[in-house]
C-alpha cells in the first residue's frame, strides 16, 4: 500500500525537519549526563514506519523480543497505511500497535506526539529503532521514555547524520542480511552500552517466517472473483504478474514488455496456466492496458479487484509469482506459492525473502546496488540497466522450472521440492 505522502517527500521532511531536531536533542541528551547500564526490562518498543517487507523480515526478531518479555509486552510504532502486514502476522496485540497517519502534515505530527505520550504512559523499557538511518524514527525512539534504546549509528560519518540518541549504538553491517540486523539489535538489548559496537554475537542462519493460512471461506471468495473474471480459471493453474506499473519505484522497475512477452511464452508453454496481473488500486488502468496488450483470453487483471487480505488469499491459491524487489515478494513468501523475485537497485543477499520457495534473479553489474541505508535507498542513476540485464529467456527458465516441479509433485503445493531451494541467480 503506497502512502499518501511521495516517498521523496517524506524523505525531504525527515532530512530538513529531522537532522536539526536529532541534532538539539542530542545537545538536551549530552546535558542531562545520563548514561544507560545493563539491566532488566519489562517491555520492549519497535519502532518501524515504512516498508511492509521489511516487517516480515523483521518477525525473527519480533519472535524474540516475545520470548523475552512476552506477547502482552510488545509494542510497535507504525505509520497508519503499513500497518496491515502486522495484524496479519498476528504477533503483536493489535492494541499494542500505535499507528502514525501520513494523511497530511498536520495530521501525522498530531498522531506522533500522540504515540508518544502513549509510550511514555506505558512506562518503556526498551525501544529498537528498526529504520536504518532515518532521523524521525530516532526521534520517536529517544522521545519514547525508553531507558535502553537501541539503533544504528554513523560512527564516522559513513552514513546520514541523526544525532546521538540510542543508548546502545551498533554499527550496520551492509553483509548481513537484514533479517539478521534486526535480530542483533533485539539481542543488544543484553550487552553493556559501553562494549558496543564491538558485539560477540552472530546471528543465526535460519530463522522462523510467519505463515498465512487462509479459512475456507477465504478461498471460496477468491475463487469466485476469480471464476467472475474467467470461469475456466478454477480448472487452471495461476501464474501472477507483479508489474508495478506505479511511479513509486521506478528504478526497480522490470519493463512493461518484458512482462507482455513472458505472459506470451508460459501461455504458449502451457496450456492450462492462466496468468493474472496485481497491482495497487491506483495501477488498475496501466495493469489492464498491459492485459490488453497480452492480449489472451486465458490472461486476466486483477489490480484493484482485490483487497490485501485477499491478494494473500489469492497468493495461496496461485503457483508463481513473478515480482521485482518490493513489498509482495514479502508478503508471498508467507504463502506456499514459489516467488521469483528480480533485483536491481539493491541486493538479494540483504532483502531477498528467506523462504525455500523464493528465486532471486540479480545481475550483479558493477553499478549495482546503488541503493542502500547509507545513502537513504536514493540513487543518482536514471536508467536502470541492471534491471534492463535481466532477460525474458531467464525469467522464463526459472519460471518453468518452478512449475514443472510443481506438477512432478502431483499437486502438492504446500511442501517445498528438495531441489527447490532459494537460491540467487547472479549473471554478472
Amino acid at each position: 500500500m503506497n502512502l499518501p505522502f511521495r516517498v521523496a517527500t517524506l524523505q525531504k521532511i525527515d532530512r530538513w525537519v529531522g537532522s536539526p531536531l536529532a541534532f538539539v536533542l542530542t545537545l538536551f541528551r549530552k546535558a542531562c549526563g545520563r548514561s544507560a547500564a545493563p539491566g532488566k526490562f519489562r517491555n520492549i518498543l519497535f519502532v518501524k514506519l515504512a516498508e511492509q517487507g521489511s516487517t516480515v523480515l523483521a518477525y525473527p526478531a519480533i519472535c524474540k523480543a516475545l520470548n523475552q518479555v512476552g506477547r502482552e509486552n510488545v509494542y510497535f510504532v507504525v505509520f497508519k497505511e503499513n500497518r496491515f502486514i502486522l495484524d496479519l502476522m498476528g504477533v503483536i496485540p493489535e492494541g499494542n500497535v500505535i499507528a502514525i497517519s501520513t494523511t497530511n502534515p498536520v495530521v501525522m505530527v498530531a498522531d506522533a506526539m500522540r504515540a508518544v505520550l502513549r509510550t511514555r504512559k506505558i512506562s518503556m523499557d526498551a525501544a529498537i529503532d528498526l529504520e536504518f538511518f532515518a532521523r524521525s524514527s530516532a526521534i520517536l525512539t529517544y522521545l519514547s521514555g525508553a531507558k535502553l534504546r537501541v539503533g544504528f549509528h554513523a560512527f564516522f560519518g559513513e552514513s546520514a547524520y541523526r544525532g546521538d540518541l540510542m543508548t546502545h549504538r551498533l554499527l550496520f553491517n551492509p553483509h548481513l542480511h537484514a533479517s539478521q540486523m534486526f535480530e542483533v539489535m533485539v539481542e543488544a538489548l543484553q550487552c553493556d552500552p559501553a562494549t558496543l559496537p564491538t558485539f560477540d554475537f552472530k546471528p543465526s542462519a535460519d530463522q522462523p517466517s510467519p505463515v498465512f493460512v487462509p479459512q475456507s471461506c477465504e478461498l471460496e471468495e477468491v475463487d469466485r472473483l476469480l471464476r467472475t473474471e474467467d470461469p475456466r480459471i478454477a480448472s487452471g493453474r495461476l501464474v501472477l504478474l507483479n508489474s508495478n506499473a506505479s511511479d513509486l519505484l521506478p528504478l526497480r522497475r522490470w519493463a512493461p514488455g518484458n512482462y507482455v512477452e513472458l505472459a506470451h511464452r508460459l501461455l504458449e508453454q502451457y496450456s492450462d496456466v492462466f496468468v493474472g496481473l496485481t497491482g495497487a488500486p491506483e495501477e488498475a488502468g496501466a495493469t489492464a492496458r498491459l492485459a490488453q496488450e497480452i492480449g489472451s483470453d486465458r490472461c486476466v487483471s486483477l489490480a484493484g479487484k482485490v483487497t490485501l487480505r485477499q491478494l494473500f488469499v489469492l497468493y495461496c491459491r496461485s503457483e508463481l509469482l513473478v515480482t521485482n524487489d518490493s513489498g509482495p515478494a514479502h508478503f508471498a513468501s508467507m504463502t506456499p506459492i514459489h516467488v521469483i523475485t528480480l533485483f536491481g537497485p539493491e541486493t538479494p543477499a540483504l532483502f531477498a525473502a528467506r523462504t525455500p520457495r523464493n528465486t532471486a534473479i540479480w545481475a550483479g553489474i558493477a553499478c549495482s546496488p546503488c541503493v542502500s541505508a547509507q545513502n537513504n535507498r536514493r540513487s543518482p542513476c536514471r536508467r536502470n540497466v541492471c534491471m534492463e540485464r535481466i532477460t525474458v529467456e531467464e525469467v522464463f527458465k526459472e519460471a518453468s522450472h518452478a512449475l514443472d516441479s510443481r506438477r512432478r509433485r502431483s499437486g502438492s503445493a504446500d511442501k517445498p521440492a528438495p531441489e527447490q531451494q532459494r537460491r540467487t541467480i547472479d549473471h554478472g
